[in-house]
């Protein structure tokens, strides 16, 4: 049966859907930044195990698919007997994927630092938290800010994922307005249309760093 839908309504629910999107992006972002950048010393340390240890980390989030590690923690969490909400289980997926590509991109900056850098830092008798916090990090800053803006576009465009278990985001409020409404291609292309206006705008800004610090060149 078919249930009438006036297109304010629609655009209401799927409003209601894109805040979770932007909520669940931003927790993960925020999160998996704060994770990222543990890893991020750890990986750029001088002990092998820690080094051996996260690129184990980031080979594995890297390496599989976002799907296949949501699914692991929502449904092997509840055979392990723990009850996983799939908001959790979405944040905690998303958190740990953010974590493993944004530390790589914050490597990548972190090593573009010329080697002259850390010598002189290093004749000053400064210990490496030193090196990294007062001479290498804020110069990798400057690199890494379009990158990270752009990886937040793949983050957002990830949580469509989260529907497959059940998290009632954007693209699951659009899935369940199709089944009642029998419209797929208006429900989807609003669905599209939202995340274009959610990921376009951050798209421009990483263009934008990217001109005014001089990235590109």
């Amino acid at each position: 049966m078919t249930v009438e839908f006036s297109l304010w309504a629609l655009l209401q629910s799927l409003a209601d859907g894109a805040k979770w999107t932007v909520a669940l992006s931003a927790l993960a972002f925020l999160f998996g930044g704060a994770t990222g950048l543990l890893i991020l010393f750890a990986r750029m340390s001088r002990s092998r195990l820690l080094r051996q240890a996260t690129r184990v980390y980031i080979e594995v989030f890297q390496g599989t698919p976002l799907l296949m590690q949501l699914f692991l923690i929502f449904f092997g969490l509840s055979l392990a007997g723990l009850e996983v909400s799939p908001w959790l289980a979405a944040a905690v997926g998303l958190t740990l994927f953010s974590s493993a590509y944004l530390a790589e991109i914050w490597r990548g900056c972190v090593e573009a630092v010329p080697r002259g850098q850390w010598e002189a830092s290093s004749s000053l008798a400064m210990s490496y938290l030193e090196q990294m916090r007062h001479v290498i990090l804020p110069q990798a800053l400057r690199l890494a800010i379009a990158p990270t803006v752009g990886f937040s576009v793949q983050v957002i465009k990830g949580t469509a994922v989260a529907s497959i278990i059940g998290f009632i985001e954007l693209t699951k409020t659009g899935s369940m307005l199709a089944n009642a409404t029998f419209q797929p291609f208006l429900i989807y292309g609003l669905v599209a249309a939202s995340y274009f206006l959610l990921c376009y705008p951050l798209s421009l800004y990483a263009q934008y760093l990217e001109r005014k610090l001089h990235v590109s060149r």
